[in-house]
């Protein structure tokens, strides 16, 4: 797949809505250092720093998806106690995800545990019940689902074995998919692929295939007999195999297989990965594009996500800078990752340029970005525009807003000639990047004071500068926005 197919299959993320149903948990990291074994048993002793939480299991799918720009429907179950309330709370922070979970008092939030000490985990205690829905809880998830259905591109059924997926629920959710003609992917647990069928696209691992098969999958033509054994059942129309450090295999009903490479540089943590890949195939197809497409999408975010700590998730921005061709310098499309826009910083001061940061929303840009950008450009020798991605301007300015995707965005200003590099971020300010980035200088508008100016504390006490730059009258993204509405309405 070429980098402008990649590219218009990304801006077509934004308009995707995903119907969600599985099991939701909380992953719980508790980082630490050990400096000792315990004279008590033979184990180490964490001394603990820190602890964080972030959305697991389906509401990591979820969580996936709304980071990739798209809207979730999260359907699932929970407890009446504190981690559920945790994670209701850290599922806020995405806009663009509806969660409908049924709360279920006889039953705790699934939470998972792990203790992180020196960057490895040494332990995961899990709080669980792997017990099915009662009769009453059933029912209202089905309900829920089926009322969700009708908005939904497609479905994505999340396994993880903790009993809100049973096979009852399972054939009632497939069939009320299927008389919708919405398709159906399925993150699978249970060694008995048939309790999916009817489903597009199943997308175990290389263990969880192995143990439906019944049979060894080392080499990659074992792993297609496999397959094609499970799929001429007619489960279903295709099998996604993740293989870990030897990527991913795609194979199709017809026996057609096709195996991808990984796509990772390195690995800190797999926590979640399954979820990303799940997310961005999902996405992929809602975005028009065919199996082999989505699968090779997938596999990149996958190579990216395994590369961050925790249960983490990947932004269309990280994907544009992973697809696009490089031709062993600088990236010719000027849209750079964290990492790789850290380096080429880096290698700037090194031929002693100075280097210049601005940041904004840039939606509908206008001739007062345009200026903005020059100004900045003209105060050091780069520039490098840090760019809200969808999810923060939707935090910041209503579900509404961004009217362009961060791939459109992005796309038209690395075309800008003043602009030498393009980062998105994805948090509500850019003060984590310009912590990383340490620019000589900091531009904004005139409609700003240096007090007010994110990161001027920063960049002034390193001895830079803060450039507020003049405006030009009579242009505004939010005036246009609502004039055009007006038109409409």
């Amino acid at each position: 797949m070429n980098y402008t197919t990649s590219l218009s299959l990304l801006d077509g993320f934004r308009a995707g809505r995903v119907l969600v149903l599985g099991d939701v948990m909380l992953d719980r990291f508790v980082y630490g250092t050990v400096q000792r074994i315990s004279p008590e048993a033979p184990i180490p002793v964490v001394a603990v720093d820190r602890s964080a939480d972030m959305p697991g299991g389906a509401a990591n799918v979820a969580r996936n998806i709304a980071a990739l720009g798209a809207r979730a429907t999260l359907i699932g179950v929970c407890g009446d106690d504190a981690p559920a309330t945790a994670l209701r709370a850290q599922l806020a922070s995405s806009p663009t995800i509806e969660v409908r979970l049924i709360v279920d008092a006889s039953r705790p939030t699934s939470l998972k545990t792990r203790y992180v000490a020196d960057g490895q985990q040494v332990m995961r205690a899990d709080r669980e019940s792997r017990e099915p829905l009662g009769t009453a809880a059933e029912a209202a998830v089905l309900s829920a689902y089926a009322d969700a259905l009708g908005e939904a591109d497609l479905v994505i059924l999340s396994d993880y074995a903790k009993g809100v997926l049973s096979p009852s629920l399972i054939r009632a959710a497939i069939d009320l998919a299927g008389r919708s003609a919405k398709r159906v992917i399925v993150d699978p647990k249970s060694k008995d692929f048939a309790r999916y069928r009817g489903a597009t696209i199943l997308t175990p691992n290389r263990q969880e295939l192995q143990l439906a098969a019944g049979r060894e999958c080392e080499s990659e033509a074992d792993l297609v007999i496999a397959a094609r054994a499970l799929l001429s059942a007619g489960i279903c129309d295709y099998l996604l195999v993740t293989r870990g450090k030897d990527g991913m295999s795609i194979v199709a009903a017809d026996g057609a297989a096709l195996h991808q490479p990984t796509t990772a540089r390195q690995v800190f943590d797999v926590s979640g990965a399954g979820d990303t890949v799940v997310a961005t195939l999902a996405l992929g197809l809602a975005a028009g594009g065919d199996v082999a497409q989505a699968a090779a999408l997938a596999n990149h975010a996958a190579g990216i996500v395994v590369g961050k700590r925790g249960t983490a998730t990947v932004t269309t921005g990280e994907m544009i800078a992973a697809l696009a061709p490089a031709d062993g310098g600088a990236d010719p499309h000027k849209i750079f990752s964290l990492d790789s826009v850290l380096r080429l910083a880096r290698a700037w001061r090194d031929q002693g340029l100075k280097v210049a940061f601005t940041n904004g929303c840039f939606d509908l840009l206008h001739p007062g970005h345009v200026s903005l950008l020059d100004q900045a450009r003209r105060s050091a020798d780069r520039l490098i525009v840090g760019l809200n991605a969808d999810l923060s301007i939707r935090r910041l300015k209503g579900p509404n807003r961004p009217v362009q995707s961060e791939v459109a965005r992005a796309t038209v200003l690395a075309a800008i000639k003043s602009v030498d590099a393009v980062v998105i971020f994805a948090e509500n300010t850019p003060l984590q990047l310009i912590e990383k980035l340490e620019p000589d200088v900091l531009v904004k508008g005139a409609d700003y004071t240096v007090s007010t100016v994110v990161g001027a504390d920063l960049v002034l006490g390193r001895g830079g500068r803060v450039i507020l730059a003049d405006l030009v009258q009579g242009h505004s993204t939010t005036a246009t926005v609502e004039r055009v509405a007006a038109t409409v309405s």
